[in-house]
């Protein structure tokens, strides 16, 4: 089933940015340390028009925030698994109750609805094998509405990039 509040028009959320916008946003989030002066240079403008363009994209929450890639598996063992989960109903309610619960859970790093056979992706990392189990045990017995999961566990990170592709995706005006 696909839900209605899930689907989005490109249309409808698509800002208008030219070329130094979409080099602004490439160069920023490769380095969000990036200094003004570094950042005016490598889209070719002066610092403070710059500046006053990325401010502008922050406003406008195109920017959302800046953060640091941590290599977690150098200082902690993790377990990286990604969970198939099915809701046993699907009225709007049971959707937004099942989102609710998983929202303040940390180990569950990201989730993805969709449409389809399987109502929801998530990604979970834990500490090993017994913790992931230990977290979905806990799900189960919060009664979110699961009606059935299935784990894939990572056994090997080929690709994980955290840089959109903003070139190939977004038309400069």
């Amino acid at each position: 089933m696909v839900r209605r509040d899930t689907i989005h028009s490109p249309a409808m959320t698509a800002a208008r940015l030219d070329a130094i916008d979409i080099r602004i946003l490439d160069a920023i989030q490769r380095d969000g340390r990036i200094t003004k002066l570094a950042l005016a240079e490598a889209v070719g403008l002066s610092p403070t028009p710059c500046w006053m363009r990325l401010r502008k994209l922050e406003k406008a929450g195109i920017v959302s925030g800046y953060h640091a890639k941590v290599a977690i598996r150098s200082i902690a063992p993790v377990a990286t698994v990604m969970m198939e989960v099915t809701l046993a109903n699907h009225r709007q309610a049971d959707f937004d109750r099942f989102e609710k619960a998983i929202r303040d859970i940390p180990e569950i790093i990201a989730c993805w609805s969709l449409g389809g056979g399987v109502d929801y992706i998530l990604k979970v990392m834990t500490r090993d094998i017994d913790a992931y189990q230990r977290l979905v045990d806990s799900l189960l017995e919060r009664e979110i509405g699961i009606d059935r999961y299935f784990t894939y566990i990572v056994t090997k990170t080929v690709k994980d990039d955290i840089v959109l592709p903003i070139g190939a995706l977004v038309q400069p005006i």
